[in-house]
């Protein structure tokens, strides 16, 4: 298996696909716009607006047009302690040298400690979704390479994909012994092997993280973020960095800098798997991911071998249907050739929830077998190819209807990318009044670029086919009639129609 970061960076969004074996399993877009952005692990001190008793839950403002959420539940069983040393901090004396106060009572009431203009730091644990704010929380963590650092406890746990029991115990032991007073720590699953010497320094710098927020907030009026979560690039490789990583390709130069810093802080051996992508031609287009995004992101999702599934969305929940189409099984058996299809249905399934970050209820109605072992076969193999999955997720194994349910880890709105283009033509009316050919279009913009040498002319693919057809092409035709080549580039983002004309240095005419 190998891991590949593909980062393509606009004037307002960076876009950042990662890729598992060549194929696409994840794709972010993150937002320049720092004050617009409200993801899960930004930190805010937020003032609460109002309580509600009868949801046990108050709504606090942090900036977004609408309130955050945070439920009694969320307070955490140390908000006493959280709470006293905002309130040092408030008055311009960040410490968490205190004796721990006595936790709250999980079954408590919320107006018994929240109050209306009450500010307080919160942690974003969900993002915006519809029409509803944030989630947040006042049980405040702070994740880094290796651990992750929860202040006002004192425990120490370690990620259950460490298997190894001495391995469990050896970094228990050398957390035990560096730990800060009052702070507890999740040892993370990279944390496996480690020398003390990078686990110390790693907690130092979350140590340091943690006094800093607090001594941002004396002269903060909120709502206010005060500390934001790494960049969705960096933060994927601080979680997923490992030999498996073969490579990260950003087309921005700045990005590129920052990125081979951090990866230079966290991983020194590493950074020559980060490149810079130069040249003229789109970064998602020479990887290939434009076409994978425009087949992974319709209703309809075609499998590799045929069987296609449908997927609808509701507001809570979604529905995939698993269709045979016109495949061909080899087998004569119709249970065998069920199985094939939904084992391979099962594997684009996993891909597909977490590339579009569908989350609540998922209900997937594979095709019906017959065998209680087959379906069973089925539901192991669907729950190993999503224990790679980083959002927490449960299964139940299949109805006597051939339905898996599934509920999924719902941090941020699921990804949709629109995969249908309005005709350029008749802007979807069906209607072509007078169409002007782009055949024409591109022998103008030829002619007035007369002077200039090294013609690029980017256009949809199908187009490019078009011109570039036959022995004595219209590629050629044009070579013989302007005196000079002018090379043509299939782009699968261009509409049909519509076409860039650009000079060697790529700057358009």
């Amino acid at each position: 298996m190998s891991l590949d970061l593909i980062i393509s960076s606009k004037p307002d969004e960076d876009v950042i696909a990662l890729l598992k074996d060549k194929k696409l399993i994840e794709i972010h877009t993150e937002s320049k716009e720092e004050d617009k952005t409200f993801a899960a692990g930004d930190i805010f001190l937020g003032k609460v607006k109002r309580t509600n008793p009868g949801l046990n839950a108050a709504f606090v403002n942090v900036g977004y047009e609408k309130d955050g959420f945070l439920h009694y539940s969320d307070l955490g069983a140390s908000y006493k302690s959280f709470e006293k040393a905002a309130k040092i901090a408030l008055n311009g004396k960040p410490s968490f040298d205190f004796k721990i106060e006595p936790e709250i009572d999980k079954y408590g009431k919320i107006k018994d400690f929240v109050s209306a203009n009450q500010k307080m730091l919160v942690q974003v644990t969900k993002e915006p979704i519809s029409s509803k704010g944030p989630k947040v929380t006042t049980e405040i963590t702070l994740p880094g390479r290796y651990l992750v650092l929860i202040p006002f406890s004192n425990k120490i746990s370690v990620s259950q994909k460490i298997e190894d029991a001495e391995e469990k115990n050896r970094l228990t032991r050398l957390i035990e012994s560096i730990r800060p007073k009052n702070f507890g720590v999740i040892i993370r699953t990279v944390a496996q092997n480690r020398k003390v010497a990078e686990l110390n320094q790693d907690l130092q710098e979350l140590n340091e993280k943690w006094l800093s927020i607090y001594q941002k907030v004396k002269d903060v009026k909120p709502p206010k973020k005060i500390l934001g979560e790494l960049n969705r690039a960096s933060a994927i490789v601080r979680d997923l960095l490992n030999e498996t990583f073969n490579s990260i390709v950003v087309d921005d130069e700045i990005m590129y800098i920052e990125l081979k810093e951090y990866i230079g802080k966290i991983a020194p051996d590493r950074t020559k798997i980060i490149k810079l992508h130069k040249g003229n031609s789109d970064v998602f287009q020479a990887y290939g991911i434009h076409k994978q995004i425009k087949g992974s992101f319709g209703r309809k999702v075609d499998m590799q071998g045929g069987g296609y599934l449908i997927i609808d969305h509701a507001e809570a929940m979604h529905v995939i249907d698993v269709n045979s189409g016109n495949r061909k099984g080899k087998e004569n058996d119709a249970e065998a050739n069920a199985l094939q299809v939904n084992m391979a249905a099962a594997e684009e399934v996993a891909r597909v929830l977490r590339l579009r970050d569908m989350g609540g209820i998922i209900a997937v109605d594979f095709i019906d077998m017959y065998n209680n072992e087959n379906n069973m076969k089925l539901y192991k193999f669907l729950k190993e190819k999503m224990s790679t999955d980083r959002a927490k997720h449960n299964l139940i194994p299949p109805s006597k209807f051939g339905v898996i349910e599934i509920t999924r880890q719902r941090l941020r709105p699921a990804t949709e990318i629109e995969t249908k283009e309005t005709c350029p033509t008749c802007h979807g009316t069906g209607e072509v009044q007078a169409a002007i050919l782009i055949t024409d279009q591109i022998k103008d913009a030829i002619k007035s670029a007369d002077k200039t040498n090294g013609l690029v002319l980017q256009v949809h693919p199908f187009v490019e086919a078009y011109f570039k057809k036959g022995l004595i092409s219209r590629q050629l035709k044009w070579f013989f009639q302007y005196k000079k080549w002018i090379k043509i580039e299939g782009k699968t983002a261009k509409h049909l129609l519509y076409f860039d004309l650009k000079n060697k240095k790529g700057e358009e005419l």
